[in-house]
């Protein structure tokens, strides 16, 4: 299976994020969020150097390969490219989808952080090839930033997730995921909810149950 076709058929994406995994921690994390099923595995380090993300992309990618899971660089194309990621994710302020595409070529698939209904229809338009919807609720992640809530989730889906992957992001976790699923979610990304659990496979195997309507 390619990574598009695992990119398409992905339900649970997970975040390795410096802010909460230190990180002489980050390839034992990495490895409890596959166990546990991760779908998808982006590295996310914001106010980092980017060397210093290129030197720990090096020593996560392998970790996703051989687990067959898509690996996913947050925010550095160039990086995505040194490392040979399958996919790169960039925020609705940075830049036009085309200047990535510019830099990773089509080998590399490009998700969009959306915040609203029109920002999930215009990065459909704009040819990403997933995005994150959201934050559904506040979220440390994103400090600042308001809860969108979970009312314009079924029209996303249908309107934009009926095309590409679309996965609601922001303050998920398993308490509140029957409620984002009843809402018309069909993917996640979940970060604290599984990083700060005293399980992270465990968690991460929960979620991953509750998406196949398991209980």
């Amino acid at each position: 299976m390619t990574a598009r076709e695992r990119l398409a058929s992905a339900r649970l994406y997970a975040i390795l994020d410096l802010g909460y995994v230190a990180e002489e921690e980050a390839e034992t994390v990495v490895l409890q969020l596959l166990d546990g099923g991760a779908d998808l595995l982006q590295l996310r380090a914001k106010g980092h150097d980017p060397n210093h993300i290129l030197e720990l992309a090096r020593r996560i990618q392998p970790l996703c390969r051989r687990s067959g899971v898509p690996f996913i660089v947050n925010d550095y194309p160039a990086v995505a490219v040194a490392v040979g990621a399958d996919g790169v994710h960039v925020g609705q302020d940075d830049g036009s989808l085309s200047t990535v595409r510019a830099v990773v070529g089509e080998g590399i698939f490009v998700g969009r952080s959306t915040h609203s209904l029109p920002q999930a229809i215009a990065a459909l338009e704009e040819g990403a090839d997933y995005i994150g919807f959201g934050p559904l609720f506040p979220t440390p992640t994103k400090e600042g930033r308001p809860g969108i809530g979970m009312g314009d989730i079924a029209a996303a889906e249908a309107e934009v997730g009926s095309r590409i992957p679309l996965f609601c992001i922001g303050g998920i976790t398993s308490s509140n995921l029957p409620a984002v699923l009843s809402a018309g979610a069909r993917r996640v990304v979940i970060v604290s909810g599984l990083l700060l659990a005293p399980d992270v496979a465990g968690e991460t195997g929960r979620v991953k149950s509750g998406l196949a309507g398991e209980r």
